[in-house]
């Protein structure tokens, strides 16, 4: 059987939107390589996934993929996780060796636009995330946005996990910058933008007050992210969605297009395997 080939432009963008996605999920934290992979560590936030995980992974031999799972219960001796990053271009041998670990895989659709949004951006009045007010505004809607992610997962609450995004999502201003959407003044919907890196942008972490959807909130600080990454120097730009959950159709309908996966390869260790 012969399988074709992408395209090589196609394929180049791909490589280039993982690239930054994986760059993004680094800021703030302490980033280092070894045994064939990338390592993206925070000893003060153990219970963040992506402030804990391993990508860019060449390992592909029995051995090297020894060392590497080693490695990783050295280096994660804080936390009571291990997750590695995969895309289309790790070694087939490591991903099999997790799934005979017992990880299992949760999905992130790697979207791109490159031209210019459909959607018209409606008048509405667009804030930085500044000030200390500012960010108890933005904790405040942070934490809707988690209750609201654990009642869609079924998952039994944990507020630590969501004190613990707020503080890790500061840690990355700058370079990511921080937006609000206003009606009235009042602080309704927040997404961030980031230039990226090598000319390709990403915006990322769209949430609206439930009570204040489909009122042009989301298209609008969409609109003003894309440009802000293109003044910056981005000209495409990447946004991560949920294939689970519903707002990558409009996405899709505002002009990003899928071009790969992403995959969080998770495995959380019984309390009699935790150091801490």
């Amino acid at each position: 059987m012969t399988y074709a080939a992408a395209p090589e432009q196609y394929t180049e963008i791909a490589f280039r939107a993982l690239d930054v996605d994986a760059a993004n999920l680094a800021l703030g934290h302490e980033t280092f390589e070894a045994c064939g992979a990338t390592f993206v560590r925070n000893r003060a936030y153990p219970l963040i996934y992506d402030a804990n995980h391993v990508a860019a992974i060449s390992a592909s031999t029995p051995e090297e993929i020894d060392r590497l799972l080693a490695r990783v219960e050295r280096e994660y001796d804080h936390t009571a996780h291990r997750e590695f990053g995969i895309d289309f271009r790790t070694p087939p041998a490591f991903v099999a060796r997790l799934l005979l670990e017992g990880f299992e895989r949760r999905d992130s659709l790697v979207m791109v636009l490159n031209g210019e949004l459909r959607a018209r951006p409606p008048d509405i009045e667009i804030r930085r995330v500044q000030t200390e007010d500012d960010w108890r505004d933005y904790a405040a809607l942070r934490e809707l946005d988690w209750r609201e992610h654990e009642r869609r997962i079924k998952k039994a609450p944990e507020p630590a996990v969501g004190e613990a995004l707020y503080s890790v999502a500061r840690l990355k201003q700058p370079p990511v910058q921080y937006w609000f959407a206003c009606l009235k003044g009042r602080p309704l919907a927040y997404f961030n933008s980031w230039a990226g890196i090598d000319g390709v942008g990403q915006v990322e972490d769209l949430f609206t007050h439930p009570k204040f959807r489909h009122q042009g909130l989301a298209t609008a600080l969409i609109h003003h992210c894309v440009l802000e990454c293109r003044q910056n120097g981005a000209g495409p730009v990447v946004i991560v969605a949920d294939p689970t959950d519903t707002p990558k159709q409009m996405y899709a309908a505002m002009g990003f297009r899928p071009i790969a996966v992403y995959s969080h390869y998770l495995k959380r260790l019984p309390k009699t395997q935790r150091s801490r």
